[in-house]
């Protein structure tokens, strides 16, 4: 799934390459911004290459961003038990690619209505649009919820159910600013608190217990 990012902007970069060759042509001025905006749009679309940690007993951040949340919360819809959440919010200058925690088989993608709120807003865990993703692997299962914002507005799965998945593995990706939620086994092990940076699919967020 490399390189599918830029992908999902070329209807952006379609109608931005067309403003900018109208602009340059009849109102050289306003090609400048065109111009920004282009160049904007690659940066926000990257995909930068990541290495997770040696060792498999460690969680990875399933997204880049700033940990806004790390809670113990009921999981009623997949996981149907008490979970050890961690919520990372995205700004528009992050990487929006969502890559897996640990390595698994995807066994539920479901997409789910609502609104945008702000991602920073605590309600729009369970208010806004959201696709939610469970991941079954060695260390049992752990779900990972893309949510839009109030700029985000789309979220676009790459991986489909029955996948099988490497830690670290782009599986998504959500457009502009957003959040993404992680919830584990409650006998984990937090390595992570709220204000820390992290990066997708490199940065430790927990540790796993080994399941016999």
């Amino acid at each position: 799934m490399e390189n599918r990012a830029l992908g999902e902007a070329r209807w952006i970069l379609a109608t931005l390459g067309g403003g900018w060759l109208l602009t340059f042509l009849f109102l050289p001025v306003l090609s400048v911004g065109f111009a920004a905006l282009i160049l904007f749009t690659g940066y926000f679309f990257r995909d930068p290459q990541r290495v997770p940690p040696a060792d498999e007993d460690l969680a990875v951040a399933p997204a880049d961003g700033t940990v806004t949340t790390v809670d113990e919360i009921e999981e009623e819809e997949f996981l149907k038990c008490k979970v050890r959440r961690i919520g990372i919010f995205l700004s528009v200058l992050d990487v929006h690619i969502n890559r897996t925690p640990l390595a698994g088989e995807v066994t539920h993608s479901e997409p789910k209505a609502g609104g945008f709120l702000d991602a920073r807003d605590p309600n729009a865990s369970s208010k806004n649009q959201s696709r939610s993703w469970v991941f079954v692997g060695a260390s049992g299962p752990v779900m990972v919820r893309q949510i839009t914002g109030a700029i985000a507005r789309r979220i676009c799965p790459w991986a489909v159910v029955g996948d099988k998945l490497e830690r670290g593995e782009r599986f998504g990706m959500i457009r502009f600013g957003s959040r993404t939620e992680l919830f584990l086994p409650l006998d984990c092990e937090i390595l992570v608190k709220i204000g820390d940076r992290v990066r997708g699919g490199e940065t430790p967020v927990a540790r796993m217990k080994a399941r016999t």
